[in-house]
């Protein structure tokens, strides 16, 4: 159902047109026109300004003012030389046609009007107007006004500016005030011109969104890989404390067997201990049921730990790397999710190593040191003819957030060899509860 409004006429798409271009001709150029906007200075963060001592480059931020004044000085001396004028006058008509584009540093919409105004005055105001419509110095000053203007706004800006110079410059030669052939190259060029400057901008602005889309696609990666490797060592880490919270179910329910004559709060207490842990293993199996992706699988054997290392080296010099394994101190039982994820880091850092560096002779230290557990794994640079395969670069964002779970320590980085290495160090409680005595 359509509403109409009585008495009201239509408006003809014709004068919708219309009016839409008068509503963006003054949004554009007319509000605001004289509004405050400096030029910001350059950005020197480019590889050429890189190159320039840093002295240099921190004064090389503010060349496009420099050049936007060195363009004002030459119209200047335009002025002063291509006029028949007395020294005193070309100098005004010098500094006046200057003065719009030393003014595109601060209001480049109001330096356009205002040197709209001053080519509308000279070819009035002085001999030459018969035979150009802009006299040599104000010609010049107003091409370098559209550029410095159309480079600091929008393309529109720029079509906009182009249409008020072909109506300026048709209006003059109407009026007897220049001739038709000078017209169609003030026309050509500034069109030449504005044309450039819009592809100069379409084309930065272009580049500009596609490195802001390639910077928030970066965040979004390294994102997406953090919760990817979140969810892995949660499903590892769920087979651990699962067995801890079945063990002490098991214990809270054979507790009262292996006490003569238990008081009843004693059986209520452990009842309550087996309650809460049968509760919370329920919900770790549903927490795995959640981060599990679909084609996820349980595996069948235990989650390793650093007894199983041996077989991990062995594995990785029938792939070709050649790793020698060295253990300081004193070999010691250590809780279960330290175990597995020194195996895992030690695991995806040779890992790494075959991917990144084949062939290279890596090493292997394990450290067992007081309160904690150090892992660190060095591998040479890569030699002979083998080549480095792509990866899906989140082995360091995996270890190290095994190690921030564990609450340690971890470098990485390049060696002066040329190589690589990786550093943890994870602390470990040395106090460990006495196991209980049997009354009996």
């Amino acid at each position: 159902m359509t509403e109409t409004t009585r008495g009201a006429t239509p408006l003809t798409p014709e004068f919708r047109m219309a009016s839409g271009l008068f509503q963006s001709l003054r949004q554009d150029m007319i509000t605001d026109a004289f509004a405050y906007r400096p030029l910001a200075p350059m950005d020197t963060d480019g590889p050429l300004a890189h190159k320039l001592p840093r002295r240099i480059r921190a004064e090389a931020a503010h060349l496009p003012h420099a050049v936007v004044c060195l363009v004002a000085f030459v119209i200047v001396f335009c002025a002063t030389v291509t006029t028949e004028l007395t020294q005193a006058g070309a100098l005004v008509l010098g500094l006046v046609a200057a003065a719009p584009v030393l003014m595109t540093l601060v209001r480049p919409v109001g330096a356009f009007w205002v040197s709209v105004a001053v080519n509308l005055i000279f070819p009035v105001a002085t001999p030459w107007g018969s035979n150009l419509p802009w006299a040599p110095s104000t010609f010049l000053a107003y091409l370098a006004t559209l550029i410095f203007v159309a480079m600091r706004t929008r393309p529109r800006i720029a079509g906009w500016m182009w249409l008020v110079t072909l109506a300026i410059g048709g209006g003059l030669a109407l009026l007897g005030r220049g001739n038709f052939p000078s017209l169609g190259p003030l026309i050509f060029f500034t069109a030449i011109a504005l044309l450039a400057v819009s592809v100069r901008n379409v084309r930065k602005q272009a580049a500009q969104e596609v490195s802001a889309q390639i910077e928030v696609t970066a965040f979004e990666r390294d994102r997406r890989t953090l919760l990817e490797e979140r969810t892995t060592i949660a499903r590892e880490l769920h087979d651990v404390v699962a067995h801890h919270m079945s063990v002490v179910a098991i214990q809270a329910e054979a507790a009262p067997y292996r006490v003569k004559n238990p008081p009843p709060e004693l059986e209520a207490a452990f009842v309550t201990i087996r309650e809460n842990a049968v509760a919370a293993l329920t919900e770790l199996r549903r927490v795995l049921g959640v981060v599990r992706s679909a084609d996820y699988e349980a595996p069948d054997a235990p989650q390793p730990t650093l007894a199983s290392l041996d077989g991990l080296l062995a594995n990785v010099r029938e792939a070709g790397l050649s790793v020698d394994k060295t253990v300081t101190g004193s070999v010691r039982e250590l809780p279960p999710g330290v175990e597995l994820s020194a195996y895992r880091i030690i695991q995806e850092a040779l890992s790494n190593t075959l991917r990144h560096a084949p062939g290279a002779v890596t090493g292997v230290e394990v450290s067992y040191v007081l309160g904690g557990l150090g892992i660190r794994i060095v591998n040479e640079a890569a030699t002979g003819d083998a080549r480095p395969s792509p990866g899906a670069g989140q082995g360091i964002t995996g270890m190290r957030e095994r190690v921030a779970m564990l609450e340690g320590e971890m470098t990485a980085g390049e060696t002066a060899a040329g190589g690589y290495e990786v550093a943890v160090y994870i602390p470990v409680s040395t106090s460990r509860p006495e196991p209980a005595k049997d009354p009996a």
